[in-house]
């Protein structure tokens, strides 16, 4: 099965639903990340959570942080920490412009979702600006104003 736009099949581990309301995001993009076996292994069982999760950037590297992979079922003693921080893969000057970006005031490095892509793990990362209360707010009373248009038009129909 491809995906949507035609390119090779994406198997979804994880996403973090809480972004899209807790952060309005501004631009995204797409990063591998240095993993070992175990966790792997254990994102195959789908036993993956991004929702506290966060990126930075630090001495010319971008890092994820806060992502929980539970340790892999049959795994032996050599099993991996389920917090500890993982490289993530992007180009130098993919890193350089997160950093510039991110740098500006009130910008963070979110990620959205996890996903295989030809057997890789990919995080997929937003550069997103955290929301008030009464941006939440708005976008609900936004969100709701349009599911009632569309369920008027239903009924004239």
């Amino acid at each position: 099965m491809a995906g949507k736009d035609g390119g090779p099949p994406v198997k979804l581990i994880t996403q973090n639903r809480k972004a899209r309301h807790n952060y309005e995001i501004e631009d995204t993009l797409e990063a591998g990340l240095v993993l070992v076996g175990t966790e792997v292994k254990s994102c195959r069982e789908g036993k993956a959570n991004v929702t506290d999760a966060y990126a930075i950037v630090k001495d010319g590297e971008a890092w994820l942080l806060g992502c929980h992979i539970s340790p892999y079922s049959h795994g032996n003693r050599e099993n991996h920490d389920p917090e500890r921080p993982r490289k993530l893969l992007l180009k130098r000057s993919e890193i350089e412009l997160l950093h510039k970006r991110v740098s500006q005031e009130g910008r963070t490095l979110v990620p959205l979702r996890l996903y295989f892509k030809q057997g890789m793990v990919k995080a997929e990362l937003a550069i997103a600006r955290g929301k008030n209360l009464h941006d939440k707010r708005q976008s609900t009373a936004k969100r709701d104003a349009e599911r009632q248009m569309q369920q008027a038009l239903g009924r004239r129909r």
